[in-house]
């Protein structure tokens, strides 16, 4: 019989590549890692693994069995979701990621809204970039996790995660000055940016690519209400979603673009009808049902990412 905690330990193995890697994303020791795939290719009784130098290589018949590692584990986490439906009341804990700007906007009143109506469920928050969360959840860091993507950064689908839209949100452009029609505008101007690797990063430097020009950064900040500071003190000009425009300082003008930030609700396959999941994305969904969709206010203007909207902040306030 093969063992199905084994079974994630190959299928890691086939994403990462070393057994270190795989160790450090599960708590493991790399010892004891090797350990267990070697019991694994005695309970499949044909080699599965080939070393070529640091990394460790599937063999044909470890590719095939990590393939279908994928489809139990998923039909795993169907039968805890079933068991759990059985008990009386909600229980134990719920790991819930978050990016900031939801975790501000739309975690706190789902928090409460959850702990009164399951108060022994356990809820546990991690404030993270998207980039993270296919890992914290593959991995069971998280059980549920608010997540987001950018248009101008195409994902590929995770086969071991499922995901449903929550919120779409336009994206503005966050200068100091009069609007204008578009972000190539700025080709000459200093910007603001997220760290590198973020998901905010790449966002705003493929947005200004896919206007003829790279940016040039001076400063970099994740927290938008830092971001909408250094705006407004001329540092430079920014790419903002709605959520976080919502306490821009007075004076800062915000242009809508057409691009989008599209917020997801993603887990493990086989947990969507896992009694905490589903009970934590109906109340997160009834959260967000207020907050502002995208706008859409005219006909697009010229340049390769035009502009929806501005308007001249004189104040904070939702926008």
């Amino acid at each position: 019989m093969i063992d199905a905690r084994r079974l994630r330990l190959l299928l890691e193995l086939s994403r990462r590549g070393t057994i270190t890697a795989v160790a450090d994303a599960l708590a493991y020791t790399p010892s004891a890692v090797s350990q267990q795939l070697a019991a694994l290719e005695r309970e499949a009784g044909v080699p599965l693994l080939e070393r070529s130098g640091r990394r460790v290589a599937l063999t044909p018949a470890g590719t095939v069995l990590a393939r279908y590692a994928q489809s139990v584990l998923a039909v795993l986490e169907e039968a805890s979701a079933a068991l759990a439906a059985t008990r009386d009341r909600l229980t134990g804990p719920l790991r819930i990621g978050a990016f900031p700007t939801a975790a501000r906007a739309i975690l706190p009143s789902a928090l409460i809204a959850l702990g009164r109506d399951h108060p022994a469920l356990e809820l546990m928050v991690t404030e993270l970039d998207p980039v993270a969360v296919p890992d914290a959840l593959r991995t069971g860091a998280l059980d549920v996790a608010l997540t987001f993507t950018y248009d101008y950064v195409p994902t590929q689908p995770d086969p071991a995660l499922d995901a449903e839209p929550l919120l779409t949100e336009a994206v503005y452009l966050a200068t100091d000055g009069p609007a204008r029609v578009s972000i190539g505008d700025f080709r000459d101007a200093p910007w603001i940016a997220g760290s590198p690797g973020t998901l905010c990063h790449t966002m705003l430097v493929r947005a200004c690519q896919a206007s003829g020009f790279t940016p040039r950064i001076r400063h970099y900040a994740d927290d938008f209400a830092t971001v909408l500071a250094l705006v407004a003190a001329g540092q430079g000009v920014s790419l903002v979603p709605q959520l976080g425009a919502s306490d821009a300082p007075h004076g800062v003008t915000l242009t809508a673009l057409t691009a989008c930030r599209h917020t997801q609700i993603a887990y493990r396959k086989g947990t969507r009808h896992h009694p905490a999941v589903s009970a934590f994305a109906e109340t997160t969904r009834e959260r967000a049902r207020g907050l502002p969709e995208r706008a859409a206010t005219r006909e697009d203007l010229d340049g390769n990412l035009p502009v929806m909207g501005t308007r001249r902040l004189q104040g904070g306030g939702p926008y």
